[in-house]
């Protein structure tokens, strides 16, 4: 079995948040934008409904959603930036529905399936040449560009729920070439 690895271009991730915008299809943008924006699992993506990201009583997004985590049974607050902000406030405009799952199966009005997440996100990897993409990659894509934003390591670790440091760098892949530009952005010359 492949390891998924993140994304590691800044553009390229902007290019795939954007595929299913510019084509009028905001779940499928939608999808993308929280995978790279919150860090959580496909499984607690899938299980968002509109209530945990939109305010019916003020008519606005949330600024930060409460989840759950199926994994870990832990519960964990996730602000919510202005990327996600905005896309979730597009979204809401055409499918905001009280008791309806986020990203939802139009014809079924059930969320859509793991499967069918899948099939998103790869046939706009495919289509923008990025490479190796699955579900996975949007959760360590935040992880790899928190850290490549000099997020504290400890931050990091913590969003993950993971163990330990170690655990965390192997999941972000940290590589030969991001090591060399961590020796290389350093000079200590006057």
């Amino acid at each position: 079995m492949a390891v998924t690895e993140p994304i590691r271009s800044k553009h390229q991730v902007r290019e795939l948040s954007n595929y299913y915008l510019k084509r009028g299809q905001l779940r499928n943008c939608c999808l993308i934008v929280l995978g790279v924006h919150t860090a959580l699992r496909i499984s607690d993506l899938l299980r968002l409904t509109w209530e945990n990201v939109y305010d019916f009583a003020h008519g606005r997004v949330r600024e930060s959603i409460r989840v759950t985590e199926k994994k870990t049974g832990k519960t964990k607050i996730i602000a919510l930036n202005g990327n996600a902000i905005r896309m979730l406030a597009a979204y809401a405009e055409q499918s905001a529905e009280r008791g309806g799952f986020l990203i939802e199966n139009a014809r079924t009005k059930k969320a859509i399936s793991r499967i069918q997440a899948y099939r998103i996100i790869r046939a706009a990897a495919e289509a923008l040449r990025i490479g190796r993409v699955s579900c996975h990659s949007l959760r360590k894509t935040f992880g790899y560009h928190a850290w490549k934003s000099g997020i504290s390591p400890a931050v990091i670790v913590e969003i993950y729920n993971h163990s330990s440091l170690a655990v965390t760098k192997r999941y972000l892949g940290v590589t030969q070439d991001d090591k060399n530009e961590a020796y290389m952005c350093l000079d200590f010359s006057a």
